[in-house]
């Protein structure tokens, strides 16, 4: 049986590959225009256009932040900040709030004034 495919991205290269996944292959993946890692962004990925360098920032601010594209029992990923200004919108209520970023990234809304603990 053949394995499923998953997306990997170059952040320098601005470049999306679908390869085999396998849980027990622990190789890192090279791009094959620049030689660097690829890094494992999961199967419900969809790149942006090569030349859209403002949704490649967005990308790179939620891969680092360790925001991935993963399936999820009821379909897609879940939400996902397209433009810069989400993002800063949502790493400012992080800030604020002292919530990880990698949780008020995936917020489908802020809430317009902190919780209060």
């Amino acid at each position: 049986m053949a394995h499923a495919k998953t997306s990997y991205v170059c952040l320098p290269c601005r470049a999306s590959y679908k390869q085999p996944y396998d849980d027990r292959d622990r190789q890192t993946r090279i791009c094959p225009r620049c030689a660097q890692p690829l890094i494992h962004v999961g199967s419900a990925f969809a790149a942006p256009r090569r030349r859209d360098v403002a949704a490649w920032r967005t990308l790179s601010v939620l891969l680092h932040a360790g925001v991935r594209f993963r399936k999820s029992c009821c379909g897609g990923p879940g939400y996902r900040p397209r433009t810069l200004s989400e993002v800063r919108e949502r790493m400012t209520y992080a800030r604020r709030s002292g919530e990880p970023f990698a949780r008020s990234l995936v917020r489908y809304e802020v809430p317009s004034a902190p919780p209060r603990g």
